[in-house]
């Protein structure tokens, strides 16, 4: 069994290969189980400092890939055990750590170990920018990202090579983290600032990406303006909310999978529930998109929107194209 670190993916992986890499994954036919999430009280005692979350995701090549940038010849099978520990950083740890596991679809034995944290970060910017080819405009330049974690850069990074983004603003809680992190990710092609006027950076972009851990609504409907696309990455559990019940009633939704979707993710089950969207206002998931079988953006002035839970077969898509590549 082989180790590929943090280093060798990165080394290893681009935007546009991996892109290419998912929207053959959600052509083909790779079975993808819903993740297993388990509560990590803390060691204090409920509702003390140290809780965490545990997840299980695994996915597998079926028969032979469509596609064939799956390795359908030999199928590829892949499980991550990833945890998310937010009071980590008070100590100076990472929030996000964990394995993933790849192995032989004909022999079931283990062929790589791949850092986890990265994977998903490469994985989960991929995913979104895959999705604004399909969903953002064309002429997109302005790009708001709310959140200023580790995920940040990578997000911005792979929607700039889905779109011409060129103004890069950061809004973040904690202004001097914002500052901080704008200040790093400035380049001359590319101007990134950090703002405190959260509602005037959203009427002003062309693409908001939301990656926060935000329980409580932070983009409201009222500020969205025409054209505008939304990627929704940071909440992952039900009782995560990073944009209104308006927002919703106002965009045309895309998911990532349906059934992950509408189990795990609070932007699309709240507003279910309370009846401002109903499950036909979902138009399609990546699946849909990837396949022909649903359009994407259909005018100008429309606002649209993608929330991303995030789904192991994207895991499976990023290990074997790092694997095959170190």
């Amino acid at each position: 069994m082989r180790l590929v670190t943090a280093a060798e993916i990165n080394q290893a992986l681009d935007v546009r290969s991996l892109m290419e890499r998912l929207r053959s994954a959600f052509r083909d036919d790779i079975a993808n189980p819903a993740r297993t999430l388990h509560h990590i009280e803390s060691s204090l005692g409920p509702g003390e400092p140290g809780a965490g979350d545990l997840m299980v995701m695994p996915a597998w090549v079926r028969g032979t890939a469509r596609s064939g940038d799956m390795s359908g010849r030999r199928g590829y099978i892949g499980v991550k055990v990833q945890s998310v520990f937010p009071d980590n950083r008070t100590k100076g740890l990472p929030s996000l750590t964990g394995v993933y596991v790849l192995m032989s679809g004909r022999t079931g034995e283990p062929l790589g170990l791949l850092d986890a944290p990265t994977l998903t970060a490469w994985r989960t910017a991929a995913t979104s920018a895959l999705a604004s080819t399909y969903l953002a405009r064309q002429d997109a330049e302005r790009l708001l990202v709310v959140g200023s974690g580790a995920l940040v850069p990578h997000l911005i990074k792979a929607h700039a090579e889905a779109r011409p983004i060129c103004n890069v603003l950061i809004w973040n809680r904690t202004e001097a983290t914002a500052q901080k992190l704008a200040k790093r990710l400035s380049r001359p092609d590319m101007k990134v600032a950090a703002t405190t006027d959260l509602e005037g950076a959203v009427r002003g972009a062309d693409i908001i990406c939301t990656a926060t851990g935000s329980t409580k609504s932070l983009i409201k409907g009222d500020w969205l303006q025409p054209g505008v696309h939304l990627d929704c990455v940071g909440g992952y559990r039900p009782d995560m909310r990073e944009v209104d019940d308006g927002v919703m009633s106002r965009a045309r939704i895309f998911v990532d999978t349906r059934e992950s979707a509408m189990s795990e993710a609070g932007d699309i089950i709240t507003p279910l529930e309370s009846g401002a969207i109903t499950a036909e206002d979902i138009t399609a998931d990546l699946h849909d998109l990837a396949r022909g079988e649903r359009a994407g953006r259909r005018y100008h002035d429309q606002i649209t929107l993608f929330k991303s839970v995030g789904v192991a077969l994207e895991d499976l898509a990023a290990a074997t194209l790092a694997f095959e590549r170190t």
